[in-house]
């Protein structure tokens, strides 16, 4: 008996699959993107809502340290950090062609 050879490939159970993910993806993608999904959250009789303020530190990529938008030393960046208080979060935004030694001493500050 004599084997032979395959002259074609069926791909349409290939091409099924992959629709299936290709909608998957762009279902949940969607929902990651906008970060929406519609939610009515409960609603506390009492009690306020407690505003936390955040200090946005930015490093441009010359280096120059902004805390909310002005421009400021390092010592200025450390008496204006001990004004606000240790339990104030504080968040780094740094260019991603900037020295390491000014995000660590922004980070050691």
């Amino acid at each position: 008996m004599q084997e032979r050879e395959f002259d074609y490939i069926n791909v349409i159970p290939l091409v099924d699959i992959m629709l299936v993910l290709l909608t998957i993806v762009l279902t949940t993608s969607t929902f990651i993107a906008t970060g929406v999904i519609p939610v009515e959250l409960p609603v506390a009789s009492k009690g306020g809502e407690t505003a936390l303020k955040t200090v946005t530190i930015d490093i441009d990529k010359a280096g120059i340290i902004y805390v909310d938008s002005r421009a400021l030393s390092l010592e200025a960046l450390r008496n204006r950090l001990a004004s606000v208080g240790r339990e104030v979060p504080v968040l780094i935004r740094a260019d991603r062609d900037i020295r390491l030694q000014v995000f660590v001493g922004v980070l050691d500050v």
